[in-house]
């Protein structure tokens, strides 16, 4: 199991330079042979750290990042968490109360459609590929994201958002979720600049 560095631990919980943690975590990914896609030149915008329902944190993190056009991107790195393949929305209200991760409420959807990218009637805007774990328990993807950031329908509009892990693959057909299990991991997503929401 990947062990990463108490410093990387330390900006991911606290929020301290999070570009620098982002990079860090990035580097680690890479080394260790997980693909990290070049970055359009964007800037970051929302972050959230992932925890399990028994409160865990695996020093993972998601973040959306926003382009000077203003389009979104959603990061997420994946540190110490079991190996597999993850079904991964953004879900429409930025709470993440344990065990069961409910209170994040249904897939981010301001345009009412479908859940899955492979459904004609879909999909969701907070519908994403399935997020793969290594063996070395890591992972790292950069994903586009259709919609604004802010405002009514925006990703963090004023119930927020947050980005769930499932504990199976998404079979990016069926709604309303794709048949991708329980929800096992959560992270609120916050603006740049706001304190960072404790899950309960």
């Amino acid at each position: 199991m990947l062990r990463f560095s108490p410093i990387l631990a330390a900006m991911l919980l606290c929020g301290c330079s999070t570009m620098s943690a982002e990079r860090e975590a990035a580097h680690a990914a890479s080394a260790q042979g997980v693909d990290t896609p070049t970055r359009a030149s964007a800037l970051s915008a929302a972050r959230g750290a992932f925890r399990m329902a028994d409160g865990h944190h695996y020093g993972s993190m998601a973040m959306v990042r926003q382009a000077a056009d203003g389009s979104l991107q959603l990061v997420v790195t994946m540190l110490e968490f079991p190996q597999g393949i993850y079904g991964m929305h953004i879900h429409a209200v930025g709470r993440c109360d344990a065990p069961g991760f409910t209170s994040a409420g249904p897939h981010w959807n301001p345009t009412l459609r479908q859940h899955g990218r492979l459904n004609p009637s879909g999909a969701h805007s907070g519908d994403m590929p399935n997020l793969t774990v290594s063996e070395r328990g890591i992972a790292y993807a950069e994903m586009p994201l259709r919609g604004e950031l802010t405002g009514e329908g925006g990703l963090l509009d004023a119930d927020g958002a947050a980005v769930v892990i499932h504990a199976s693959a998404d079979d990016e057909r069926t709604d309303p979720s794709g048949n991708s299990g329980t929800r096992i991991a959560c992270a609120v997503l916050t603006l740049r600049g706001q304190p960072e929401e404790p899950a309960q």
